[in-house]
């Protein structure tokens, strides 16, 4: 038995911002499986500094903390359907997220790049002619709903990006872009790499979902695919939850 769902993105132009690894390179790989034009980014210089295979992309080196940068990429785009504000960390510069310093720059490349990107992207993703209107689809964090005292910025960020989604969503209700928000669980990404150094850690952090396991960058990769379609035309100003049950208890 099969019940697989398969979408088409033939000729949607998709920008997936920290497309090089993780969850948001299986959302540019499965925007390009559907048919998309997709552009990702990256801090490095060129696509050929990453180990992972980004051929099918077009690759835009983009550092989310650079105002002029920002701006810069969202003037080059000619045209844009999806815009998927994935790019983001935890402890920027190696700096303690409990300091001022430290606080500042977590909010400034979790949410304040992606608040400028879409803004710059919004006459281009106005102007997209896309089934179910254009779509931002912005990658939250659990952490958005529970203290993570670890990296207060960036729980702080991700919080600070699930009202941007339902502001932007307002704001943008007559102008044909639906904005919405995937809040993934414990994900088994490069990021989360490090938690397998420390089997009681990564242990309490499973045994917080109800499924007990951890998730897979295409069971969120699925979920922004969804948020993107014509399907969910109906569906803006939402978060879809991809957490394994994390916050059912």
């Amino acid at each position: 038995m099969s019940n697989a769902v398969t979408f088409d993105f033939t000729d949607a132009n998709v920008l997936v911002t920290g497309g090089t690894s993780g969850i948001g390179h299986e959302v540019a790989s499965s925007f390009a499986v559907a048919g998309a034009s997709v552009t990702v980014t990256g801090t490095r210089a060129s696509a050929s500094d990453y180990e992972t295979d980004l051929d099918r992309f077009r690759y835009h080196q983009l550092e989310m903390r650079d105002g002029d940068a920002v701006d810069a990429l969202a003037a080059s785009l000619p045209a844009l359907d999806v815009l998927v504000n994935n790019a983001g960390a935890n402890f920027p510069d190696g700096l303690d997220e409990w300091t001022p310093e430290g606080f500042s720059a977590s909010l400034d490349l979790n949410v304040e790049g992606a608040q400028r990107l879409s803004i710059g992207c919004h006459q281009a993703l106005r102007e997209s002619s896309m089934k179910g209107g254009a779509s931002v689809v912005n990658v939250i964090s659990m952490t958005a709903f529970r203290s993570t005292t670890i990296v207060p910025g960036y729980s702080a960020s991700k919080a600070a990006l699930l009202a941007l989604t339902r502001n932007l969503a307002a704001h943008w209700s007559t102008d044909g872009i639906r904005v919405n928000a995937v809040a993934p669980g414990l994900i088994d990404t490069p990021m989360t790499a490090p938690m397998k150094d420390f089997p009681s850690l990564l242990e309490t952090e499973v045994g917080r979902s109800v499924m007990k396991r951890m998730g897979s960058p295409i069971e969120v990769a699925a979920a922004v695919l969804f948020l993107s379609s014509e399907v969910s035309a109906f569906t803006t100003g939402s978060v879809l939850a991809v957490d394994g049950g994390y916050l059912a208890l």
